[in-house]
């Protein structure tokens, strides 16, 4: 299954479209050597915002209007200067194949509002923001750069109020559950990395490299309104803890209680970078997966359900990508790590009884709803989880865990093509209820009432539990001790 976005508003309709579809105009470019007038005179002839530098069909680098008015006008340079100058060398870019909402990710990612458009190694045209959204607190691109310009804690809590209101809009828009994930989670991105630019600009610069990490749903791009913090950080072997442990103790307290001033509750498990224990050098987070594959305990396989889906937010990514390499290697075709990582994936069944039908919570304040989270999400998540680690596969997007494993041995590919649809279906089932709710000014939750569902939602649901734990029984079959 392909995730798409269905136009539904005029903020995310764009999103269904590939980049060559926003192409209305010829590339308009000038040679590297072109001065910075000729660049303005350029731009006020083709009524555009940038310029893209070409020389022998090849991409050299992009200038804005923006470069010409923080780079050229602030500065008082002489608009004899030449182009290259003041320009972005070596931009990113996308391919004209690809989907709108790539461009829409890569511009709120980086807080950028122009992405040169490719035709293999060809400029083929230009794509900005006010082509893919409009203006407004719901746009995924004008709500990120909100966030970047903020310079205090009490500016990104007023930005992070906005999240619920882009969920919504996204959801209204018929959003796929991928789609979407990743753009929450790219605003939380966003506001993490402003908050370690605060932290910082407070404390003065890291002593050491690090980086900081998400885990968890963030670290899989599947974050919805509702989520807590799972983060760590890695540090620099170079890391004393005598010179340096006072820095990242408050660098990363400062960061984690900014989250949680923007909605995103502290980790019931303490799971955070501001907790001592996930907060060490590179060879200490060496040593802990490698007890976590060599002793699979029951603290180590709840541990490895949230530090095994961890992701790079900010800083020195090469500390996470060494140890990413060094646990696929140790996990890749390991039978006795993964059979404990299945007898623990299997104990969070789908909610069916004993005659195969859905079964709703019997008691307790969510008495005759089904939680659609523990019951139908969590154990998709798990079973992606092992499929990858068993195969010594990268991706951490559950999504993108099940195209991997489609070609490896794990289990068949017309399985992980039902896996996929059921996954969508139960997320958008979800985030439509979280939806409803948060427009009645109710906060979001992962309980649906059964009576509440369609007779086609019903049938829907229980083939999506009977096939779960089909699956479940068949890695416990293959995976026995």
């Amino acid at each position: 299954m392909n995730p798409t976005l269905s136009p539904a508003s005029t903020d995310t309709g764009l999103l269904n479209l590939q980049l060559s579809e926003l192409l209305k105009k010829e590339p308009v470019t000038l040679p590297p050597q072109a001065t910075v007038r000729e660049v303005a005179q350029t731009m006020r002839t083709h009524g555009v915002s940038s310029v893209m530098l070409v020389e022998q069909e090849h991409l050299f680098g992009l200038i804005t209007d923006r470069d010409l008015r923080n780079r050229v006008l602030a500065d008082d340079l002489p608009l004899q200067t030449p182009a290259a100058d003041v320009a972005t060398l070596a931009p990113i870019t996308l391919q004209k194949d690809q989907p709108a909402f790539s461009a829409l990710l890569l511009m709120a990612r980086h807080n950028i509002h122009h992405v040169p458009v490719m035709h293999g190694t060809r400029v083929a045209g230009m794509v900005t923001a006010t082509d893919l959204t409009q203006q407004s607190s719901t746009s995924p691109v004008f709500l990120a750069g909100e966030i970047h310009q903020q310079n205090s804690l009490e500016g990104l809590v007023q930005a992070s109020h906005r999240i619920r209101d882009l969920q919504m809009a996204l959801s209204s828009a018929q959003t796929s559950a991928y789609n979407l994930g990743h753009v929450i989670s790219t605003i939380t991105d966003a506001l993490t990395e402003r908050l370690i630019h605060l932290a910082e600009a407070e404390l003065g610069p890291p002593p050491v490299d690090y980086v900081w990490v998400a885990a968890g749903s963030q670290g899989r791009m599947e974050q919805t309104a509702k989520s807590d913090q799972d983060n760590c950080l890695i540090l620099s072997d170079d890391y004393d803890e005598a010179a340096h442990g006072e820095y990242f103790r408050q660098f990363a307290r400062r960061v984690c209680d900014g989250l949680a001033s923007c909605g995103y509750v502290y980790c019931p498990g303490e799971m955070m970078a501001m907790t001592d224990r996930w907060r060490q050098p590179l060879r200490i987070w060496r040593e802990y997966f490698q007890h976590w594959i060599k002793v699979p305990d029951g603290m180590s396989l709840m541990l490895t359900t949230v530090f095994f889906d961890i992701r790079a937010v900010h800083g020195n990514q090469s500390l996470l990508d060494q140890l990413r390499n060094e646990v696929l290697e140790q996990t890749r075709g390991n039978t006795l790590f993964l059979a404990h990582m299945v007898r623990n994936c299997i104990k969070m069944r789908p909610a069916l009884g004993w005659f195969g039908q859905i079964k709703p919570i019997t008691q307790g304040e969510h008495t005759g709803t089904i939680d659609l989270k523990h019951n139908g999400i969590v154990p998709i998540v798990d079973l992606a989880r092992i499929y990858t680690l068993a195969g010594g596969l990268d991706p951490v997007n559950t999504h993108d865990r099940l195209m991997a494993a489609m070609h490896s041995q794990e289990v068949t590919p017309s399985a992980i093509k039902d896996l996929q649809e059921m996954l969508e279906f139960i997320s958008n089932l979800r985030i439509r209820h979280q939806t409803r709710r948060m427009k009645t000014g109710k906060p979001a939750d992962n309980y649906v009432r059964l009576l509440g569902l369609s007779n086609f939602e019903k049938r829907q649901l229980k083939d999506a539990f009977r096939l779960i734990t089909s699956l479940q029984n068949a890695l416990a079959n293959r995976y026995r001790f």
